[in-house]
């Protein structure tokens, strides 16, 4: 049985691009596209409407073949410690939602796809994705299709953002994606790209990748696929 593999790369800003683009080439040369998750705002004020390099490189990552994820709307004003869609109810979250939505459909990165801060969404926040127009979900240990009402159960296994970034962790994580792929199961694996700069994290990531390659996971990335073929998926 083949399984696959999702790999996804988040907190992208400025700072942390080329970090982001290196590994990206080195996906590229393994044939694995990236699951790219991007906040409109995140801390120290960054706007995403205001970096237009990180755009332009979004769009051409993502006219290669990697996805745009929303991954949450205002970080910067959530409460330290706590995810911001973790605890939301479903009128709140849908504000943010379409608000969201606004800004990646102002800067030609609209997705259909939303994977919340730290993988957790609060039953008022999934209540509310279907309204703001969104039809697949990745949380910590899911893969939800709204439209069908259909999961793939897979346990995210991450460095950095609410996950440890320790070498003991990193080692956990590489031996975690090995056993997952050799079972034929859903290998998810998520970094932050300020951690791509860091040598541990980075080559831990490039190990488990590896490792899920060599057992035969097909690499692939979050997406919906639309009921109808002429309905453009994210």
């Amino acid at each position: 049985m083949t399984g696959q593999l999702l790999v996804s790369v988040s907190g992208l800003r400025q700072e942390t691009r080329d970090f982001a683009a290196a590994f990206a080439e080195e996906m590229d040369a393994r044939g694995v596209p990236l699951s790219l998750l991007v906040a409109p705002r995140l801390k120290d004020k960054y706007r995403l409407v205001n970096d237009p390099a990180t755009q332009d490189w979004l769009r051409l990552r993502r006219s290669r073949g990697d996805a745009v994820v929303l991954h949450g709307y205002d970080q910067a004003a959530t409460k330290r410690r706590r995810a911001e869609f973790a605890a939301l109810p479903e009128h709140e979250a849908r504000l943010r939602l379409i608000a969201a939505d606004r800004v990646m459909e102002q800067t030609g990165l609209r997705t259909r796809v939303f994977a919340p801060p730290r993988w957790l969404a609060s039953q008022g926040a999934v209540a509310a994705l279907p309204s703001a127009g969104f039809r697949l979900l990745a949380n910590m240990t899911a893969i939800h299709d709204l439209e069908r009402g259909s999961s793939v159960r897979s346990r995210v296994l991450g460095i950095g953002e609410g996950f440890r970034a320790e070498p003991w962790w990193c080692r956990a994580l590489v031996h975690g994606s090995g056993r997952a792929a050799k079972r034929g199961g859903v290998v998810r694996l998520a970094v932050t790209a300020k951690q791509l700069g860091t040598p541990g994290p980075r080559q831990a990531i490039l190990d488990a990748v590896d490792l899920a390659l060599q057992y035969g996971a097909e690499p692939t990335v979050y997406r919906w696929q639309p009921r109808h073929p002429r309905v453009g998926a994210a």
